[in-house]
């Protein structure tokens, strides 16, 4: 039993195949301008329900099995089979639902099959991009758990931490990368990386990856690539925008779109409460007060972001802060001790909504409002995982309000007003630092310190 509850994607989607049919999970998107721009839809009878029944080698199905992946998750039953034929695939599903291993299993076997037919090489036959550090390092960790002794280790190209290691991984020739698109910029501008050969190209969580912060590395590099390649794309949301650029990077792709995917998984409420600006702060004190579980809150800025968690550890709140100024031991440090439970609170930009899988949230809280709808969607998937209860909070202003409609209108969804209403003498009192006491004198008696 404990087998066929293994969740898929770092163990955050369970999916039982006695409740669950891949037919009754097959919706195309709401959008038909959207779908009309991708292309049309995959439909097929797959029935496919575990891993057993795909067509792959015994030592990948023996990987899967120890790591106890038992049960396909929709995307996966759907996205595999064409990939494993060399198809280009266009995937959308709803964040937590095993994108990983859905391009993860079509690049193990083509470098199996590259391997056994050419012997080892120092080119680079597959080729991750992803937006984050620690979306990349996931992914690295995932295909580390697969691979066997015969199967060549990945390069991780990331930035935020020292260079020496993945640059002798990629002059020792390595067949896989899995890279943020600036670091890899940077090291194809050195002539560090030769990408002349690649096979298999994955663009995961492709929207914000081909969004314009990351668009001119994405050409330059996809520049370099053959033109005879495979392409996979991945991801939650799909923009109208976005659609005609990733057409662009592949051959009458397959289109795949498992339920709605501009809409929050039921399992997560949905609340707001409007606050004065002045009032903000307070209100998220009386939110905290009230959750026993973990709490993931979401700020704008980077700089907000850690006075905001420097804020409520004044409170007494077990807390850590994780955005894009942080190095990456720091940002690591803080995503495991929220991980391991270590810390209450996680305080964090959109850096931390996109791909990161922390067991058991129990609240995410938008201490600002998203850039965009398809942002608020991705924050609020951080919770309700596995098939668990989650709860998303936002607080907004009244200069906010029109804003908070217009998310609601794209999405179509409506979100419950609420008060913060607790009453006072029922919050626990605030935690003041004695910071006077702590750093340079001792209390006398008869004085106090304020």
């Amino acid at each position: 039993m404990r087998a066929a509850l293994r969740t898929q994607e770092n163990s955050q989607f369970p999916v039982l195949s006695s409740l669950w049919n891949p037919e009754d999970t097959l919706v195309l998107s709401e959008n038909r301008e959207l779908r009309t721009a991708l292309g049309p839809s995959r439909k097929e009878n797959n029935r496919m329900t575990t891993f057993t029944e795909l067509p792959l080698s015994a030592a990948l199905q023996q990987k899967l099995a120890a790591a106890q992946f038992i049960t396909l998750t929709p995307i996966q039953a759907r996205a595999i089979s064409p990939a494993l034929e060399g198809k280009d695939v266009i995937g959308t599903a709803q964040t937590g639902t095993g994108k990983t291993l859905a391009f993860l299993i079509p690049i193990i076997e083509m470098l199996r099959a590259e391997s056994s037919n050419n012997g080892p090489t120092k080119s680079v036959k597959a080729l991750v991009l992803l937006p984050t550090r620690e979306l990349a390092m996931q992914v690295h960790e995932q295909y580390e758990q697969l691979r066997d002794k015969n199967m060549p280790k990945a390069a991780l190209v990331i930035g935020g931490v020292a260079e020496k290691a993945q640059i002798n991984s990629l002059r020792a020739g390595c067949e896989f990368v899995i890279a943020t698109p600036g670091r890899l910029q940077d090291f194809i501008t050195r002539k560090f990386a030769d990408l002349r050969h690649v096979k298999i190209l994955v663009l995961d969580e492709a929207d914000r990856v081909l969004d314009m912060g990351f668009l001119p590395a994405i050409r330059r590099t996809l520049q370099i690539l053959p033109q005879r390649r495979q392409t996979l794309c991945y991801s939650a949301t799909m923009e109208q925008s976005v659609a005609s650029l990733v057409n662009d990077y592949t051959r009458e792709p397959v289109r795949i779109a498992l339920g709605s995917v501009l809409k929050p998984a039921e399992s997560v409420s949905l609340e707001a409460y409007e606050v004065r600006p002045s009032e903000k702060l307070d209100a998220l004190r009386q939110l905290l007060y009230g959750e026993k579980g973990q709490t993931l809150i979401f700020t704008r800025t980077k700089r907000g972001a850690q006075r905001l968690a420097q804020e409520l550890g004044r409170d007494g709140f077990s807390s850590a802060v994780i955005h894009g100024d942080r190095t990456q031991s720091q940002r690591n440090g803080a995503l495991s001790g929220f991980q391991e439970g270590r810390y209450q609170v996680l305080v964090a930009t959109d850096i931390a909504s996109r791909g990161l899988h922390c067991d058991d949230v129990a609240h995410v809280i938008n201490y600002d409002l998203p850039k965009m709808a398809e942002d608020f969607i991705h924050r609020v998937g951080r919770t309700g995982r596995a098939g668990s209860q989650g709860r998303a909070s936002t607080l907004f202003t009244a200069a906010e309000n029109l804003a908070l409609r217009d998310i609601e209108r794209t999405l179509r969804l409506r979100i419950e007003r609420k008060q913060v209403n607790a009453p006072a003498d029922e919050q626990p009192r605030r935690i003041v630092a004695n910071t006077l006491a702590s750093r340079t004198l001792t209390r006398l008696p008869g004085e106090v310190f304020v």
